[in-house]
């Protein structure tokens, strides 16, 4: 089994940055793609930021330019670095994971506990 543990939430004035982080808990074959998620308060979970095994990334509109998601594969940690916050972007950020545990296995979808941003105005 495998968990995905998150940090680096915390609360920030508008203007500032935060970086997110998540760690897999053990070493994995590879990675089909990592991603951020956040959900606000009354609004469905949605998509920030997902980055694929090849290094491809793509982007929620309201933070292309703002945020960048990367991955360091031999920490097996992908981050979300977030500049230029904004209150809207308060929410609980999900770490999403699609991984293949072992050579030949199917990939197994995990997700972190959620960390929570808060942007004040």
């Amino acid at each position: 089994q495998v968990q995905l543990v998150e940090s680096g939430g915390g609360l920030v004035q508008a203007g500032g940055s935060l970086k997110l982080s998540c760690a897999a808990s053990r070493s994995i074959f590879s990675i089909k793609s990592s991603g951020w998620y956040r959900q606000a308060p009354g609004k469905q979970r949605e998509l920030v930021a997902v980055i694929t095994g090849g290094g491809s990334t793509n982007y929620a509109d309201s933070v292309r330019g703002r945020f960048t998601i990367s991955r360091d594969n031999a920490k097996n940690t992908v981050y979300l670095q977030m500049n230029s916050l904004k209150p809207e972007d308060t929410a609980v950020y999900y770490c999403n994971a699609l991984l293949y545990l072992n050579s030949g296995s199917a990939y197994y979808n995990y997700w972190g506990q959620g960390t929570q941003v808060t942007v004040s105005s």
